[in-house]
């Protein structure tokens, strides 16, 4: 092994640059749907010995590495944002190897410098895979919060395809996580280098020890089972799968709504005591607050004791006169008034915004997501009063991906996620979305109810069980009750105040072994210097 990583080190050039990209890419089949989380624990040691290999080089160097590594992951990771461009492939696309391809190579300039930083403390054994795993947990962080945010394809992600483990969510959370996987799966790298001195041994084996305790202590929290209901609240979630090439047809508008009607009836004339009923994102391709005949139907539909929950789009004008259009949540009650009402407010670039877009639409680059007038942002993240039923968080579809931003002032008793990933077809990009969403969950200990138009939909406990689901792809309705929230978790408490001790606890042995080895070098060169001055002082006093 010691040779193997040698020559690993020793790579230079296009191979090194092209061995990282693979690697890269490998480490992106450790997410969901495929979860083989073992082969990180093979290509972090890559990683790491490249960047023995590079501690001497230029710090540009080490940049590269990263940026390299990077992009095969977010590469493999990301890709399934093209299908969202052949929906209307005559005009959008030419427009997705520079999305895509833009995107990934954007994503991983932040591996590129935790990479950098890293370099900068650079040494062996323990403490450079610690400094590594807080370097790319920190770029995590970042990812998620600049330039609006982007924490899809986390590296802590891969902990929704290792069981019990995903618990220390609730501890952690998601970013928390990352640094843990790459601390894990970096300890194979000492194998590479002579046998460590037995106190740095000693602190690998109890590293490795917590991912065996953490799934014990992940079994210990799942072994109550799941947990109770609300009382009095039963849902009916509708999966109408309508495709998204036929999705915003004007034509299809009354067939749509009629298709949701009927499933929403399950073909009876009531409800079979549904209390909320909810549809996904955009459920019908028309303004239904401002149709009199919608408005009509869902009148019919509902009786006194429901509420409709669905996504829609809706327009009013501001101050100015300026008609604005927001993706909601509308909730509408028994007499088909919009009882409820939330808006969006993290907006997707590329799909509902074009970022820069003074530059990039001139060259023909164009939302998406297309719609009469531009999409305005809601307000922010609040906890809404739901007619019977607990205070809800309401998130339209990837705002359940931000960790931090999902909860208001107040804390809800459960989580509503509508979305339409329609736009991806069967890609990875639904199983990710929902394994997102799971881990929402855990870290707040509170269940989330999905309604997706072609998939995944669900009823997630506070614990992360899957209690219900449709498959991707396929129609269908769940009738299912609502879990009771759980007390609120150590990660709801203090947030990312954990992640800040886990990555001040990971660089700081590099700090103490950088510039501890700098002083101690300078006290032996001292020490060298003052029994050399010695000798000749000694000398002069005997010539005397």
């Amino acid at each position: 092994m010691i040779a193997f990583a040698a020559r690993i080190g020793a790579l230079r050039g296009w191979r090194r640059f092209l061995l990282l990209l693979l690697a890269g890419g490998i480490a992106g089949l450790a997410l969901p749907p495929i979860g083989l989380w073992p082969v990180l624990f093979i290509v972090v040691p890559l990683f790491i010995w490249t960047m023995d290999g590079a501690a001497q080089s230029r710090r540009r160097v080490a940049f590269l590495l990263g940026w390299a590594f990077g992009l095969g992951y977010f590469a493999v990771c990301l890709h399934w944002i093209g299908f969202a461009f052949l929906v209307d492939a005559a005009t959008y696309l030419w427009m997705m190897p520079f999305m895509v391809g833009g995107l990934a190579a954007f994503m991983a300039v932040y591996w590129g410098l935790a990479a950098l930083f890293a370099r900068l403390l650079w040494g062996t054994g323990l403490p450079r895979i610690l400094l590594l795993a807080a370097s790319l947990a920190g770029a995590e962080w970042l990812r998620g919060h600049l330039f609006t945010g982007f924490p899809w394809a986390a590296p802590g992600l891969a902990l929704e395809k290792m069981g019990a483990t995903l618990q220390l969510a609730s501890l952690i959370g998601m970013t928390g996580l990352s640094f843990m996987i790459v601390l894990w799966a970096g300890l194979p790298a000492l194998l590479g280098a002579s046998l460590p001195r037995w106190r740095e041994g000693l602190c690998a084996l109890l590293v490795l020890a917590l991912l065996p305790l953490g799934w014990l202590w992940g079994v210990k929290q799942l072994w109550a089972g799941p947990a109770a209901s609300v009382p009095g609240v039963k849902l009916r979630i509708v999966q109408p799968n309508i495709p998204q090439s036929d999705k915003w047809r004007e034509e299809n508008g009354m067939a749509i709504f009629d298709k949701l009607l009927t499933m929403s009836r399950r073909g009876e004339d009531q409800l079979s005591g549904a209390t909320h009923i909810i549809w996904p994102e955009s459920a019908v391709p028309f303004l239904i607050d401002e149709s009199d005949e919608g408005r009509a139907m869902l009148d019919a539909l509902l009786p006194d004791n429901a509420l409709l929950l669905m996504g829609a789009l809706r327009r009013e004008r501001n101050a100015a006169a300026e008609m604005q259009v927001f993706n909601s949540i509308l909730g509408f009650d028994g007499s088909a008034n919009v009882a409820v009402r939330y808006d969006k407010w993290h907006l997707v670039p590329g799909g509902e915004f074009l970022p820069l877009e003074w530059l990039l639409e001139p060259l023909g680059f164009r939302r998406v997501v297309t719609v009469p007038g531009s999409f305005t942002p809601g307000v922010g993240t609040v906890t809404l009063p739901v007619p019977g039923a607990p205070p809800a968080s309401f998130l339209v579809c990837y705002e359940a991906i931000f960790p931090d931003l999902i909860i208001g002032s107040e804390r809800p008793g459960w989580i509503l996620n509508v979305t339409n990933d329609g736009w991806f077809g069967k890609s990875t990009g639904p199983y990710q979305h929902v394994a997102q969403v799971r881990m929402r969950a855990v870290e707040q200990g509170l269940p989330v109810v999905r309604a997706a138009n072609t998939g995944i939909s669900a009823v997630i406990d506070g614990q992360g069980r899957v209690l219900h689901a449709l498959r991707l792809g396929s129609a269908g309705i769940i009738d299912a009750e609502l879990p009771i929230a759980l007390p609120e978790t150590f990660y709801a408490k203090f947030g990312d105040w954990v992640l800040l001790i886990l990555l001040m606890l990971g660089v700081l042995p590099a700090i103490i072994r950088n510039f501890g080895s700098k002083s101690g070098g300078q006290v032996i060169q001292c020490s060298k210097r003052g029994i050399v001055s010695g000798k000749i002082y000694a000398t002069v006093l005997k010539h005397k």
